[in-house]
């Protein structure tokens, strides 16, 4: 099969299903959003040492490839998404057991953080960034087309298990210093 089809040179791509809507739909931007997310979370992961961190952001990788499948099909009410589109309430279990682990290990949050302290949780922030702006669109498509609230539900901790793992993966989170306030 070839990578090209042609079939969207006119600005136009088929939703799983095949209903054509425009490459600008609210829909697209939003799993376009999400694809970026794990694009920069493969990043992160590249650059993680940890096996069991590594693992942990494969398994979220590979999550959102269903968060992404739930955003292109195009239900009725009533009508259940496929399994392959199915959020799992466990997903959100999952998370913030490991933000829970990690927090444990961190000191107390008094002050805003200034991101870019050392390139790790440099990434972790920019993920965690594109992971709000994903979350926002979301939203603007829950507004007008089906999505589960276990989606949403996803996406929002998993932007504060970025927030955290930043923290948590930080050589400077020790120092004092880290924290900057004026």
């Amino acid at each position: 099969m070839k990578v090209y089809t042609k079939t969207g040179d006119k600005g136009s791509t088929s939703l799983i299903g095949g209903t054509r809507v425009a490459k600008n739909d609210l829909r697209l931007e939003s799993y376009g959003a999400v694809d970026e997310l794990n694009s920069f979370l493969g990043l992160l992961r590249s650059k993680i040492a940890d096996e069991t961190l590594k693992n942990e952001i494969l398994s979220v990788q590979n999550k959102l490839f269903v968060v992404g499948a739930q955003l292109a099909c195009e239900i009725s009410e009533g009508e259940s998404f496929p399994d392959y589109a199915h959020v799992k309430e466990e997903w959100i279990t999952e998370l913030e057991t490991s933000i829970d682990h990690m927090d444990a290990e961190l000191p107390k949050m008094t002050r805003f953080i200034v991101y870019g302290e050392d390139e790790i949780s440099a990434v972790c922030h920019i993920c965690r960034a594109v992971c709000r702006r994903s979350e926002r669109l979301i939203v603007s498509v829950s507004q007008t087309y089906i999505v589960e609230n276990e989606l949403l539900q996803y996406v929002n901790r998993l932007s504060d298990f970025l927030f955290v793992l930043a923290r948590y993966l930080s050589p400077s989170e020790k120092k004092a210093e880290f924290f900057r306030h004026k």
